[in-house]
């Protein structure tokens, strides 16, 4: 099923969860035992992130270093579809820009098609640690609009091979990232309103934001959307702080800001115990307030830990 037509169809808010593929020989099984209680909450997808390959650099002595290319977390796919066949509920795999050039892609997208994946959430992915910016691959996709659009056009029958025969059209669903603070990147956030309507506008049927933490940031980026004719559903993310260093590691890396409230809170904590606790009553508070505006869905960021989501949702759901 399309997690579009679910979100649309939907007279409770739902409660969806994103996680990290295991590290490189990491167990399925360790896995889904961390994700296994979330299932009480009969989750109607689960989102699976991709990570590109990371470069790093061995020092061979003599002043030499050797380039290493290494890929952390491999096995979207194969965890994907494990999912689905275990948890029978749609599994959306995150598909990404960086370290794929078109042909990659358009491969992989094969591949979740025949195992039956018809949900992806098209991302353009960070930059490598080695770089300042983005760079694409040779003959890559640059934005996420470009991704979007060539997932499209595989629905709609074409291959980057025009001269293939008897193809049969793709069945995608595909999912887009939103900005509630702007996108970190973006030169204003008229212009990162405008980028999204461009991916909307292109085909993508959901928008799933960015983790924040005070929700009138959601609920003004929603009223701006629909201001635009941004019309899909638009889920929040949320992700309950968890050590002490989220105050200053969450607003470096994703480009939001920590209301004042909660980081005094955080700093009066003696220790991380007592930070994971505010991070769930902070959440827990936030998904109330969602819930009452009647969200169609809270997405939760799990990043590889699942027992304080857990605690947040047998309060909320």
């Amino acid at each position: 099923m399309h997690i579009a037509n679910i979100l649309a169809n939907t007279q409770r808010t739902l409660f969806s969860f994103e996680i990290l593929p295991p590290l490189k020989g990491g167990s399925f099984e360790d896995l889904y035992k961390s994700i296994e209680p979330l299932m009480e909450f009969n989750p109607p997808y689960i989102n699976v992130t991709y990570h590109q390959e990371e470069v790093v650099y061995k020092d061979k002595g003599n002043g030499l270093l050797e380039k290493k290319v290494v890929r952390k977390r491999p096995g979207t796919v194969g965890i994907s579809a494990a999912l689905q066949y275990r948890c029978k509920v749609p599994v959306v795999p995150h598909i990404i820009c960086g370290g794929f050039n078109k042909e990659e892609t358009e491969n992989a997208l094969i591949d979740l098609n025949f195992l039956g994946i018809h949900n992806v959430l098209a991302v353009r992915g960070d930059p490598e640690r080695s770089q300042k910016v983005f760079i694409p691959e040779p003959d890559g996709h640059a934005h996420t609009l470009d991704l979007v659009k060539q997932i499209i056009a595989m629905n709609q029958g074409r291959y980057l091979d025009d001269e293939l025969r008897n193809i049969t059209p793709t069945n995608f669903c595909v999912g887009v990232a939103g900005y509630p603070e702007k996108h970190p990147e973006a030169p204003n956030f008229d212009s990162d309103i405008r980028y999204l309507k461009m991916k909307v506008d292109a085909g993508a049927s959901y928008v799933v934001t960015q983790m924040f933490f005070d929700n009138k940031h959601y609920f003004a980026f929603v009223e701006r959307c629909r201001q635009e004719g941004i019309n899909v559903p638009i889920v929040p993310g949320l992700k309950p702080v968890a050590i002490k260093q989220h105050l200053s590691i969450l607003p470096r890396t994703f480009g939001i800001d920590l209301p004042d409230e909660l980081v005094r809170e955080i700093e009066n904590c003696s220790n991380n115990q007592q930070v994971r606790q505010v991070g769930i009553e902070w959440a827990v508070k936030q998904t109330k307030e969602l819930i009452a505006a009647k969200v169609p869905a809270v997405h939760f960021y799990t990043m590889g830990r699942s027992d304080n989501v857990y605690q947040i949702a047998r309060q909320c759901f």
